[in-house]
């Protein structure tokens, strides 16, 4: 099997959904495997997901990218104030900013490792893979965090990169449970955690395998 490149979207703790999206890629040395962050939070088993994470190292070329959720996580470990960006979010959604107290216990040594060494975005010769969206302007090396991981798809949609290369996102749930396909940007946070699909995808060929939070799976043949 030639190698392929695939990106999984937003797990949000839905370690059932990761494991049979896993299975069902069967995943080989070669292949590349890019997720796209918000492994944690929302869904049942954030623990359950980095360390199923942290295995799939073995199994392939895993580059695992850091969610805005991610990145709160590591923040109330260290105890550090939020960033400016997590109060806003969270006041634009009317709540206060997350209590983290149940991931903090739960997770071991080795999840705190993965997470730290997660990228904030990945390139390859015709993909750009980050958490949320990027300056069309920009090269990835330039980009704000505040873009990379915090910028909504409902918020305004990014034209074409100047690279040319498509963006493979997520962040940005499609509650319809469809990847959205825009030509010069594909996000597939497809709401795994709210009823919807957590999506596995090969950029190329457009195949997608997709389960939803219990463990059920679906696949569709590309093209996308």
């Amino acid at each position: 099997m030639p190698a392929r490149t695939i990106a999984v979207g937003d797990v949000h703790g839905c370690a059932k959904a990761l494991n049979t999206v896993i299975d069902a890629i069967r995943p080989t040395p070669d292949d590349l495997i890019v997720t796209l962050g918000d492994y944690v939070n929302r869904g049942p088993d954030s623990r359950g997901v980095l360390d199923a994470l942290a295995a799939l190292q073995s199994r392939c070329r895993l580059v695992p990218l850091l969610g805005n959720h991610d990145e709160m996580l590591l923040q109330a470990r260290t105890g550090r104030p939020t960033t400016a960006a997590t109060v806003a979010e969270s006041l634009r959604r009317g709540r206060p900013p997350r209590d983290w107290t149940r991931e903090l216990a739960r997770l071991t040594p080795e999840n705190w490792a993965f997470l730290e060494s997660c990228r904030s975005y990945h390139e390859t010769e015709d993909h750009l893979f980050l958490h949320a969206a990027y300056d069309p302007a920009q090269p990835l090396s330039r980009q704000p965090d505040a873009l990379l991981r915090w910028h909504s798809l409902r918020n305004g949609i990014p034209g074409p990169h100047y690279s040319g290369k498509v963006a493979v996102v997520g962040h940005s749930s499609q509650k319809n449970g469809k990847i959205l396909n825009l030509g010069h940007i594909i996000c597939i946070d497809t709401y795994c955690h709210g009823g919807g699909w957590l999506t596995g995808l090969d950029v190329h060929t457009g195949q997608a395998w997709q389960s939803d939070r219990n463990g059920r799976l679906r696949t569709r043949r590309g093209p996308r």
